[in-house]
């Protein structure tokens, strides 16, 4: 069985994106693990699906590059914007279903493959806060945690430590190692699921600025944060430790499309 797929990525954490809208491909663990693999396959952070949702432009199905079924993925998000406007399903701004319900997101440039993207979260409120740092759940669950030199961090050893920790190890966590830089952030995530750092991650990058919004600085509405792959930004309005209009921008591009053998 041949399946078309196209590979985008949002400053550097990639995807494999398919359109699957008639429903042909029906994947297993294995087979989205495969694909994933860097060596041994196309090669990516996870795989998201395009499918057909009533009532929304499309639902998204997110798979973790383990072959799982993974939460909220922020710049897959933005990255399926794309596809959904590079496919012809949308114009500019979309509404769709993700795996914790209805998200909003718009394309605010296309030039070719080039795309500028945001995509809105629910409604937040950080979390406990420990030993280890501050858990915030944005759609997928982070714990965020302040270093001064993000990057002397060794982030595959001390976010694994954490991921598989007693508190953490039976649902697992994603960890942000965040430092502030005047008035920029740099955040470096270890992601579940990929087990290992990745250059990016939306849903990571949301939860440090809300929570150096609720730590640090008056209210500002805004932070850029600096990735290993890329610069985001994310707004939002701010009451005490609760945030409300939360949106998630930055560049989300097309790289490539084949097929593969199934």
């Amino acid at each position: 069985m041949e399946i078309r797929f196209y590979k985008f990525h949002g400053t550097g954490n990639d995807f494999i994106l398919i359109d699957n809208r008639e429903g042909h491909f029906q994947p297993d663990v294995a087979t989205v693990e495969q694909m994933c693999n860097r060596r041994f396959g196309i090669g990516a952070d996870g795989l998201i699906l395009l499918e057909n949702r009533e009532g929304f432009d499309f639902g998204m199905i997110y798979f973790n590059a383990d072959g799982k079924v993974g939460t909220l993925c922020g710049n897959g998000s933005r990255c399926i914007t794309a596809f959904a406007r590079y496919l012809g399903i949308i114009d500019r701004k979309a509404r769709f279903e993700a795996s914790d319900g209805e998200h909003l997101s718009e394309v605010l440039s296309a030039d070719g493959d080039d795309f500028m993207v945001k995509v809105g979260f629910r409604d937040q409120k950080v979390g406990e806060i420990s030993a280890l740092g501050t858990f915030i759940d944005t759609g997928s669950p982070h714990l965020v945690r302040f270093v001064p030199e993000t990057a002397k961090v060794d982030v595959v050893r001390d976010g694994r430590r954490i991921r598989n920790s007693k508190k953490y190890a039976q649902t697992g966590v994603n960890v942000d190692f965040v430092e502030i830089v005047r008035d920029m952030i740099h955040v470096r995530t270890y992601e579940r699921g990929v087990e290992d750092e990745t250059w990016s991650c939306g849903t990571g990058v949301t939860a440090s600025a809300l929570v150096v919004a609720s730590k640090f600085v008056p209210p500002r509405g805004y932070y850029q944060v600096q990735t290993r792959g890329g610069l985001l930004k994310v707004s939002f309005n701010q009451h005490h430790d609760e945030f409300t209009d939360i949106w998630l921008e930055g560049p989300a591009k097309k790289v490539f499309e084949g097929t593969i053998d199934l």
